[in-house]
């Protein structure tokens, strides 16, 4: 549950070695968060996580978890909502893929598909159903302004997070009187190893920027959320260009 001040003291982080993800946990541990779950595959990165938490106060507990295994989701979320309530899920896992090589391979592409959307579906149902039965909660879905119009240099990741967008767009309507709120995080380019040695878009961002954002949204109880803000007028210009206009300018 919530503390006094209305601040989460659980988290689950799906995705436990994601840059933004990890830099939204240390700020929230560095507030009032005292019990931390990373879900992700086993690695040198999730052990590390853990233990950076660990140092700073909080209670931390590592569960295995493969946005690949669909049919594992709700087994090992279960059991994590089964240690106690969680006042708050991020939704944190991604792949940005290689489009180039990816549109040549169909299997890679659906690779990407099933990690970023099917993967995102599954477990943010199985979190949804367990914060309705707790009553109270809220429901971080990392999404992209890559999906807002898809562009010829990277179309199958934003397809896919057009399709995480509208997903949880329509999840956050459904949960409405539920105690459970479901907040859509927008971030722009951020620097990091998803995106190290890639052309560098304007208005990029950092982890902690968009980690930033993601907590006064918590504050404000927001639906939407843009990372960095101004990407909201951006994105709205680009919607309406027509086609043909778009597509010189977005390759």
């Amino acid at each position: 549950m919530k503390n006094a001040l209305g601040q989460p003291q659980s988290l689950l982080l799906l995705g436990g070695s994601s840059e933004i993800g990890l830099a939204t946990a240390r700020r929230m541990v560095q507030g009032r968060t005292r019990r931390v779950h990373l879900a992700g595959r086993p690695s040198p990165a999730l052990t590390a996580a853990a233990a950076e938490l660990t140092a700073l106060g909080a209670e931390v507990s590592v569960h295995d978890f493969d946005a690949t295994a669909l049919d594992t989701h709700e087994a090992v979320l279960g059991k994590v909502f089964a240690e106690g309530d969680i006042d708050t899920v991020l939704l944190a896992f991604g792949v940005l893929g290689d489009q180039l090589k990816d549109e040549q391979d169909p299997m890679a592409a659906a690779a990407v598909a099933q990690v970023n959307y099917l993967g995102a579906v599954t477990s943010a149902l199985v979190s949804a159903q367990a914060l309705r039965r707790q009553g109270h909660g809220s429901l971080i879905v990392l999404s992209s302004v890559a999906g807002e119009r898809a562009r010829r240099a990277n179309f199958i990741y934003g397809s896919t997070k057009a399709g995480l967008d509208a997903f949880a767009q329509g999840l956050g309507d459904s949960l409405q009187g539920t105690g459970v709120h479901v907040m859509v995080v927008r971030p722009g380019f951020v620097r990091g190893r998803m995106t190290e040695g890639r052309p560098e878009a304007p208005m990029a961002t950092t982890p902690e920027a968009v980690a930033e954002a993601i907590l006064v949204g918590l504050q404000r109880g927001s639906e939407t959320v843009w990372a960095p803000a101004a990407l909201r007028f951006v994105m709205s210009g680009l919607r309406h260009l027509p086609r043909p206009l778009f597509r010189r300018l977005a390759v």
